[in-house]
């Protein structure tokens, strides 16, 4: 077996990056064949066609999805949002669109963080008001896409703000 081949095996099932010492001791070989075989494995991803290549960072090796994969990587891989994010969504989804001064009413100051990540994320588009100092927050197609609304059955839909509304109601007393 070619040293690059398990340098490329040590890499992927270790998931992490790793030094040069790291990887000789994994390999059983001294750093200076494993310098080599780093070579021969970047220089191996660089003239092929594959989702995967060897990244150098400061002082470690990793394989990882290239960059232009990161889209598919959106896709693919489930967010993780917060429970207090969650809720601000919701409510968010529940009134829309809703000021962002009525949002803070409902959820607090907890809210203007929430809505910064939600706005990176892609679910809710903040817009200034022209009659107003407040921001309007309402949903992007992301958040119909990802939430698959579209594939619910219209009943459901139409009881859905109601079912809400009692949800919220219950979670936040004030």
């Amino acid at each position: 077996m070619r040293l690059a081949t398990q340098i490329e095996a040590i890499l992927y099932l270790k998931g992490q990056p790793l030094t040069i010492t790291e990887i000789a001791e994994y390999a059983k070989v001294d750093r200076q064949s494993v310098e080599y075989a780093l070579i021969e494995l970047i220089d191996d991803y660089a003239h092929r066609d594959t989702a995967l290549n060897v990244v150098e960072t400061d002082s470690s090796y990793s394989l990882q999805l290239r960059a232009d994969f990161q889209p598919l990587v959106q896709a693919l891989i489930p967010l993780e949002l917060g429970v207090g994010a969650l809720r601000t969504l919701a409510a968010i989804a529940l009134y829309s669109p809703i000021s962002q001064t009525q949002l803070v009413d409902l959820r607090g100051s907890g809210a203007y963080q929430h809505v910064q990540e939600l706005v990176e994320l892609g679910f809710i588009r903040k817009r200034r008001q022209a009659d107003s100092r407040s921001h309007l927050l309402s949903l992007t197609p992301k958040f119909n896409q990802y939430f698959q609304t579209e594939q619910l059955p219209q009943e459901l839909l139409a009881s859905l703000p109601q079912q809400l509304e009692i949800e919220f109601a219950a979670t936040n007393p004030n």
